[in-house]
């Protein structure tokens, strides 16, 4: 009953108040509100008569509208980019126990090992592996993977080549390829940790990938000893298309995040993909 106050709610001046609420009563041909002074209003009859229709319309447009936006945040397709060999080895096996949970969700899962530019690509969230650290998005830590030397079997016999002698202990590395990403030096490390540092750095022969499903693809060809994560040679030991020639492990220093915009942190979908991811690195963690 205050135009005043009501131009003050809807963000618009008064006096577009008055000419909306002039050109309503004009179209009707019926006085919808009766001045008395300069600011005081009473409904008329005719007033009194809509106002009720009108609540009920509003009402139902907000209702309709809050059923829209909860449908989209908690429900809806929930879109995720993730490296085409984790989603391989990793996401793809258990999925089925992420979608059976969340019957109200579609998934979409965009193949890509690039960084996401969540302004421009139409992406929920992204899986990543690393220090946890992307300026402007919030970063859940899922698991982090141990890391260990792998190879074809045929490597543990020395089948391949005479000048390749069999993998019976750690120093006989000196005399096979070492397969690596350089973006994480795990050789290196893992080098130092078994008491061979002078095979580490440029001291060994090594095939530099800058991919780990290349490096796992290249050690399952009997290339030469990778470094392998749990999360993404599970299989391949569970097959015997790798074996895991020494039982020295270090912990991986880099981690699998759950990244996206901070903006959307509230957002049901995202934290229910988190806390299942969170629950299937449990059980990763645990199978090392």
């Amino acid at each position: 009953m205050n135009f005043t106050r009501a131009a003050t709610e809807l963000g618009v001046t008064q006096s577009a108040i008055s000419h909306q609420i002039r050109g309503l009563e004009a179209r009707l041909g019926l006085k919808l509100f009766r001045r008395l002074g300069a600011s005081a209003l009473v409904l008329t009859d005719a007033g009194q008569l809509l106002l009720p229709v009108v609540r009920d319309a509003f009402d139902r447009l907000d209702e309709g509208l809050e059923r829209v936006v909860q449908r989209e945040s908690a429900g809806g397709t929930l879109t995720v980019s993730v490296s085409s060999y984790f989603a391989g080895k990793w996401l793809m096996p258990r999925i089925g126990r992420f979608l059976s949970r969340h019957p109200e969700l579609s998934l979409r899962v965009s193949a890509s090992q690039y960084e996401i530019d969540f302004d421009r690509e139409q992406i929920d969230a992204a899986i990543r592996h690393g220090l946890g650290v992307w300026p402007g998005l919030k970063a859940d830590r899922l698991f982090a993977d141990p890391v260990f030397p792998v190879c074809s079997p045929a490597l543990m016999g020395g089948a391949y080549r005479l000048d390749r002698p069999p993998l019976d202990r750690p120093a006989a590395l000196a005399h096979h390829l070492l397969i690596e990403d350089p973006r994480h030096g795990y050789w290196d490390s893992w080098l130092r940790a078994v008491g061979l540092p002078e095979l580490a750095g440029t001291r060994s022969r090594r095939l530099v990938v800058d991919d780990i499903g290349l490096v796992l693809q290249a050690a399952i060809a009997g290339q030469g000893v990778g470094m392998g994560r749990t999360s993404l040679v599970a299989e391949d030991l569970a097959s015997g298309r790798l074996v895991r020639p020494f039982a020295e492990v270090i912990p991986g220093g880099h981690a699998y995040y759950l990244v996206y915009p901070e903006a959307s942190a509230e957002r049901p979908k995202i934290a229910k993909l988190s806390a299942w991811l969170m629950e299937e690195g449990k059980a990763t963690r645990g199978v090392a």
